[in-house]
């Protein structure tokens, strides 16, 4: 049996879907576990708990041979390493009084010889406080993680997408051995075979050593951004926090204590990954910016985004929901006939059919696009009635397709950025619901501006659209 804590936040829950991949036998504690239920596969158990409630782990560790300790506050000020402190006590009493043989906890990296700030200084006396519980205690220390969705690489997206010029403070020029969020999983799942007793501190990080400019100027080179920096001494750690807050998605307390943390160097300084985990190969800061993009690429490819999105007007959002750095636009229509003859119009959207609303926009924007020295809507499509992976359509290619289900295709037009417009038919009782979403990833200024500029036309046009398409339908 494992236990894994955390599993509502950002590596808990990449570890989760890992741990279920595997078929393991998994037990997931939770503060709000009506929450976190319909989450999970169906053999993963949801237990009530808090870590800062010592009763409340009795019965979450019961027979439970590993545990993976994924719990951190992020609160501010003395309460903050508190809190720290008084969880990893309740959880090592809990893990010693049910037997539990090994705890596997993700810290940070810090040279404990130096000031840490606070939030290393807390991360490190966890790992300490967590081998009092008498398991093999494996603490994993790492650096920044650069995954889709993690909270350092979402603040510099924020940063290298927004700000063409960046004023930056002298924790930008910091050294860190950033790890990918692949090899970070990898990492935590092998340390369950580890060969140890007692508490094992390993570091791990990336194959590179670089600094947080370095890793902006990268993401800026990848997304094909032209970036300047220009270095000031002024900006203090509270300055710093409340520039983040207003540029990026950080709130300015978060921010405060990301600044402060990373002002001390975070890189790896012995090789005991090496020597217990010969057999991982971590990837640079390059591969990993890349695999987290790519990543995205694929969530765009996987996602439904019937919960991104409502249809009612009390959910919908100006310029839309924000997926990552993509734009996410979605509509709904219900229709009384089958999937089937719902797909149908879809199926043959563009060229002679058209696009069930504003041809002559579309006709505008194909001539715009000529001049702009792409493809324009001059090449139509090979089959006025079928389709395939790979085809075009006007100024599209046909991305995926799934027979009375799902049409997505990608842009092919001149733009700061990439687009995908896709429909989905799902059964309802009474027949059928279309779902279309228009999807957009802006580099940079210039692409945010051409969404938001252009977006009345495009909530005209796609509106108009999904209505043409239904009474095609009908």
């Amino acid at each position: 049996m494992i236990l894994l804590t955390g599993a509502t936040g950002y590596v808990g829950g990449r570890l989760l879907k890992e741990l279920e991949s595997r078929g393991e036998h998994l037990r997931c504690l939770a503060r709000q576990p009506e929450f976190l239920r319909p989450k999970v596969a169906g053999g993963t158990e949801v237990v009530a708990g808090d870590v800062l409630d010592r009763a409340s782990l009795d019965a979450a560790l019961h027979r439970v041979d590993t545990a993976y300790y994924l719990v951190h506050s992020m609160r501010a000020g003395e309460q903050f390493e508190k809190s720290d402190r008084l969880a990893a006590q309740n959880f090592a009493a809990a893990a010693r009084a049910a037997g539990v043989e090994r705890v596997i906890y993700l810290g940070g990296l810090g040279d404990p010889t130096h000031e840490l700030s606070p939030h290393l200084r807390s991360r490190q006396e966890v790992g300490r406080l967590l081998a009092q519980s008498g398991a093999a205690v494996v603490e994993l220390r790492a650096s920044i993680v650069i995954g889709s969705g993690s909270l350092s690489f979402e603040m510099i997206r924020a940063l290298v997408e927004r700000l063409p010029v960046m004023i930056t403070p002298r924790w930008v020029e910091v050294p860190a051995q950033p790890i990918a969020m692949r090899d970070l999983l990898t990492y935590l799942l092998a340390a369950r075979a580890l060969e140890l007793t007692g508490h094992q501190v390993i570091e791990i990080g990336g194959a590179d050593v670089v600094t947080y400019g370095e890793i902006m100027r990268e993401y800026a080179r990848q997304r094909r951004l032209r970036r300047w920096m220009i270095p000031v001494p002024v900006l203090t750690p509270r300055l710093s926090s409340l520039w983040l807050g207003l540029v990026t998605p950080v709130y300015a307390r978060i921010g405060r204590i990301l600044v402060d943390s990373i002002r001390e160097p975070t890189i790896v300084r012995d090789d005991s990954a090496r020597r217990f985990f010969p057999d991982i190969h971590p990837r640079g800061i390059r591969e990993a910016i890349a695999s987290a993009l790519g990543n995205e690429d694929a969530g765009v490819a996987q996602t439904r985004w019937s919960d991104a999105l409502s249809s009612a007007g009390a959910r919908r959002q100006w310029g839309g929901v924000r997926f990552g750095n993509r734009i996410v636009d979605s509509r709904v229509v219900e229709v009384p006939v089958p999937p089937a003859v719902a797909f149908a119009p879809i199926q043959r959207v563009g060229g002679g059919t058209g696009w069930y609303y504003g041809n002559w926009l579309w006709r505008v924007r194909g001539w715009l696009d000529l001049l702009a020295g792409g493809a324009g809507m001059r090449r139509g499509r090979r089959d006025a009635e079928g389709l395939q992976p790979g085809d075009v359509v006007d100024c599209w290619r046909v991305e995926a397709i799934e027979v009375d289900h799902l049409l997505r295709l990608s842009a092919e037009m001149k733009l700061p950025g990439r687009a995908w417009l896709e429909f989905e038919v799902a059964p309802t009782p009474a027949g059928a619901r279309i779902r279309q979403t228009a999807i957009f990833d802006p580099v940079g200024l210039a692409g945010l501006a051409y969404w938001y500029a252009l977006y009345p036309v495009h909530e005209l046009v796609f509106a108009g659209m999904l209505r043409g398409i239904a009474r095609a339908a009908r």
